[in-house]
């Protein structure tokens, strides 16, 4: 099984970002330091400030939250989704746009890291 890392500010509330608006559960949680959450087949490791994954690179550098990289999670519905979402206090990088494949939106976890909302074209 595959698993991908997200890293959080704070794990208590990205935890409830993402089993409120993304339909997540909880599997495992380890203090503030970690989460494991599960969607499907998708496994989500919260990894917070405190947890080895946010420790310093030997050259310096310190992993932080954000960027472009991120997860896709298909949905249905995306216009009344973003809506709910955007009811719900969520922010999002953009519009819905559209594709060849379907149309797609960019939200935000409250660590400021990506999950693109994507409908296939039907």
């Amino acid at each position: 099984m595959a698993s991908f890392r997200y890293l959080v500010s704070d794990v208590d509330l990205s935890i409830a970002f993402y089993t409120k608006h993304l339909g997540f559960a909880l599997q495992q949680q380890f203090g503030p330091a970690m989460a494991i959450l599960t969607r499907g087949d998708l496994t989500l490791w919260l990894a917070g400030p405190m947890a080895s994954a946010a420790r310093p690179m030997p050259d310096g550098r310190t992993p932080e939250p954000g960027g472009w990289n991120r997860i896709v999670l298909e949905v249905r519905d995306l216009p009344a989704l973003a809506a709910a979402m955007r009811e719900g206090g969520v922010s999002f990088r953009n519009e819905i746009v559209e594709g060849p494949g379907g149309r797609q939106i960019l939200c935000e976890d409250p660590s400021g890291n990506v999950v693109e909302l994507f409908e296939p074209r039907a």
